[in-house]
């Protein structure tokens, strides 16, 4: 019989194989506002989401009045991370995007700070650190605004996941389940996407509506994959394996688009990711 540990790792690896899928579906969907891929991605997880609670019998329940503030939050902040993902895949190679989007940790470490009064040992702001060089690395400020402004713009996304996960660790706590959070923060960033994406709506070709389509169950798949491997393992012990994510799309996007990062994006991949294994060893140790 395979060990659960194993089990979720694989798991994570599909996790990271669907959203580097997802990030390659964007770029192919081609020409198309930001707004309005965000949409179609949360469009189709609507669905998805709505289909997991009524198949589970979960309850549409936010546990409470005091609770929305929370799910408010949580959906701000991942709409602000969707957004500002999805301008950083269409103008930047697909492993510059997705590590800058990897920063989400580190940031979620700085707002549970402020909001959950977790305090910041001096192994963890010494990451931090070395992730905040590593972001420099691959946004190159000073250099060409081609790039840099979108690696910028990725950053902030990076900086909307953490603080998105931060009110997501809120909500569980205060009993709130996590298909509830989903569908609440995928209706929420359908709504919030109409108004920003009509001025400049671009009617969708066949082609690219499929790839719109392929995006949203890439994204659905990479969801249950990272569901089902965390009910196999705890993060302690698996959760560094998500960084494959990195691999998955400098694979895919040198194969299908042909893209291949300059050197100093990967030696900030390599910093950010070396800040990534210590903060996980110290979980790790910490559990143990």
């Amino acid at each position: 019989m395979v060990p659960e540990k194993y089990k979720g790792i694989l798991f994570v690896l599909l996790a990271a194989f669907f959203f580097s899928c997802m990030t390659l579906f964007l770029k192919l969907a081609g020409d198309l506002p930001s707004f309005e891929k965000s949409f179609f991605r949360n469009f189709v997880a609507i669905f998805f989401a709505a289909g997991v609670l009524v198949r589970n019998r979960i309850p549409l329940s936010f546990g409470g009045r005091g609770n929305v503030k929370y799910l408010i939050a949580r959906s701000v902040g991942g709409t602000i991370g969707i957004f500002c993902n999805f301008y950083a895949v269409d103008h930047l190679v697909l492993p510059d995007a997705n590590m800058l989007n990897k920063l989400s940790p580190f940031f979620a470490v700085i707002f549970s700070y402020f909001f959950l009064k977790e305090k910041i040992s001096a192994q963890q702001f010494f990451c931090l650190t070395l992730a905040f060089i590593g972001a420099l690395l691959i946004i190159k400020p000073g250099m060409s605004s081609l790039t840099s402004f979108p690696a910028l713009i990725g950053a902030i996304g990076g900086m909307g996941a953490g603080f998105a996960y931060t009110f997501v660790r809120i909500a569980n706590q205060h009993g709130v389940k996590g298909p509830v959070i989903v569908l609440f923060f995928s209706v929420f960033s359908c709504l919030a996407s109409i108004p920003l994406m009509n001025p400049v709506f671009v009617v969708p070709t066949v082609k690219q509506l499929v790839f719109l389509f392929m995006t949203g169950f890439a994204a659905a798949g990479g969801q249950f994959s990272i569901t089902a491997a965390y009910s196999h393992a705890p993060a302690r012990e698996i959760s560094v394996y998500d960084y494959s994510q990195i691999i998955f799309a400098a694979l895919l996007g040198f194969f299908f688009l042909g893209e291949i990062p300059d050197v100093l994006s990967v030696v900030g991949y390599v910093v950010i990711g070396a800040a990534s294994l210590i903060m996980f060893e110290m979980k790790r140790r910490a559990a143990d």
